[in-house]
């Protein structure tokens, strides 16, 4: 029995950074691979199949009891290792116990509710779950806005690599407009200063950071949501930024939720099923409202036609005819 060498672990890491998979995406798959080989005693994949998938996602399911979406996402990485890094069928996966996926509807506030929300916020916050509202975005997407994304002649944001590498436009909400560029003023100050202590870099997607050497220091790639402080190279020495941490703006909404007396089980996410459902309220095709929040199936966009039932548009309970 031959076991999974470290080299397996770095050439799958490798093969999934090539097709430009998201880093937190690369990571997961890494850890249920790991799961995955440990559940079957290191045993090197080549000599498995088919049968050991199963018995792996059977027992995430049975024994474990995870979501079916979390079961999912441990299969996806099984795929991709066996058909893109292997080069392997790994053969019949009709046999396994399949997770339950609950029927949940998505929390939706009212425009009232969201309102009081966001009159709790202020700051990067304030600006970071506008732009999650507004336009819709999830919000590692506003988190990693450039400076060049936000287009204020067309009133549109552009997003880079999103949800399954997909890029998108979607609308830049008119009252955002003037306190994002106040505030881009200021990350513009912050970098120039950066600049002249000699740092003032970001990260660049893929492999643009070897194609131009420069340009993590122009201003187009800045962050408009930078971190306070700066991040430091211990081999290198060299410094630069990345954008606000999630747990940040996360802290920020729970808070402003429990400030503004909000029942609901509301997150950062909530402001997205807000955009979509307030939209679809509002008359706006749900064609429109799929590109906007970029799900490659309608289907999914369609979760959001509940609100047809409730409120006036909906159905008349009983009781108020008497």
């Amino acid at each position: 029995m031959t076991s999974a060498s470290p080299g397996l672990i770095a050439t799958y890491r490798e093969a999934l950074s090539s097709r430009h998979y998201a880093r937190r995406t690369i990571g997961t798959y890494e850890r249920w691979l790991r799961r995955f080989l440990r559940f079957h005693q290191r045993r090197h994949p080549r000599e498995m199949g088919g049968p050991e998938i199963n018995a792996f996602l059977t027992h995430l399911a049975v024994e474990e009891h995870v979501s079916a979406s979390t079961q999912n996402q441990a299969l996806a990485a099984l795929l991709f290792l066996y058909r893109r890094v292997l080069n392997v069928d790994p053969g019949d996966l009709e046999g396994v116990v399949r997770a339950r996926r609950p029927k949940r509807l998505p929390v939706v506030l009212s425009v009232v509710e969201v309102r009081a929300v966001l009159q709790q916020l202020e700051g990067a916050s304030a600006l970071v779950s506008g732009l999650l509202y507004g336009s819709g975005l999830r919000l590692m997407e506003a988190l990693r806005l450039h400076v060049q994304d936000i287009d204020f002649a067309a009133c549109q944001v552009v997003i880079h690599g999103g949800k399954g590498n997909k890029d998108r436009v979607t609308v830049l909400p008119q009252n955002l407009m003037e306190p994002l560029q106040i505030h881009l003023q200021e990350v513009r100050r912050l970098h120039r200063k950066d600049l002249a202590a000699g740092w003032g870099q970001v990260p660049l997607p893929n492999a643009l950071a070897r194609k131009y050497s420069s340009a993590s220091r122009e201003w187009m790639w800045q962050w408009v949501f930078p971190q306070v402080t700066r991040w430091r190279n211990r081999e290198t020495g060299e410094q630069g930024r990345h954008h606000l941490d999630p747990s940040v703006i996360q802290r920020a909404v729970r808070s402003a939720v429990q400030a503004a007396g909000i029942s609901k089980h509301a997150s950062c996410h909530t402001f997205r099923h807000c955009f979509a459902t307030h939209l679809l309220e509002r008359g706006s095709d749900i064609r429109t409202i799929q590109e906007l929040l970029g799900h490659s199936d309608v289907k999914t966009t369609m979760i959001y036609t509940h609100v047809l039932n409730r409120g006036p548009a909906g159905v008349t309970s009983p009781a108020d005819l008497l």
